[in-house]
């Protein structure tokens, strides 16, 4: 017997099928750009599929995961949606992947990772204004976790490397963007104290635009 063919059958066998998460974008062109079933010369039904209806799809697949409970769940990320586990059967699902698990974060490092993710791109100078302390091992730990990135130079003397957080930073902390992050507009209102070579820069531009 056919299985009746809806669109949101074909996007469910997509996402089961990806190694990686698929855009709206992603789904509608390989739906569009399928070739009919030459056995039984059934041309491609949804070829003329539109973005829009393939985002109503997702939801309606994403309402139906919840309606039906089913073991796993469609999640949207920053780079696209994914067929994920739900994290309730996470304690027999770690049984296919007994890999030793990964060092948890020291204080400062999650103290430093906050700084940057709230204040990015950001100074190590500045970092270490805030916390006090040289941050030169738990950047470099930051940095090989991927958890942060080098962002550029910033433009002021000395020209210092700006740091920022990473994608996968992101996808740890199951944020889609850095608005998720909690008081996010409130902390990045917050004045910080600054190196002191922002001080200097500020300083010198403060002394150009104001003469004695």
């Amino acid at each position: 017997m056919t299985t009746s063919m809806t669109l949101e059958k074909v996007i469910e066998a997509l996402l089961f099928s990806a190694q990686k998460p698929l855009s709206i974008h992603e789904i509608t062109a390989a739906i569009k750009g399928a070739e009919g079933d030459q056995e039984s010369e059934t041309p491609n039904e949804f070829k003329r599929v539109k973005n829009a209806e393939v985002a109503a799809a997702l939801e309606q697949l994403k309402v139906e995961y919840i309606q039906q409970r089913r073991a796993f769940q469609l999640v949207e990320k920053t780079e696209g949606w994914q067929l994920a586990t739900d994290p309730g059967f996470a304690k027999w699902v770690r049984q296919l992947f007994p890999a030793p698990k990964p060092a948890r974060l020291s204080a400062p490092a999650l103290e430093t990772l906050a700084i940057i993710a709230y204040r990015q791109p950001i100074t190590r100078a500045d970092v270490e204004a805030v916390r006090g302390v040289n941050i030169d091992g738990v950047l470099q730990t930051l940095m090989e976790r991927g958890l942060v990135k080098i962002a550029g130079r910033a433009e002021i003397p000395g020209r210092p490397l700006l740091y920022e957080t990473t994608q996968f930073f992101l996808d740890h902390f199951g944020l889609r963007n850095l608005d998720e992050l909690p008081n996010a507009e409130e902390l990045r209102r917050y004045n910080l104290p600054m190196g002191q070579a922002v001080k200097s820069a500020a300083a010198t531009q403060a002394g150009s635009t104001n003469p004695g």
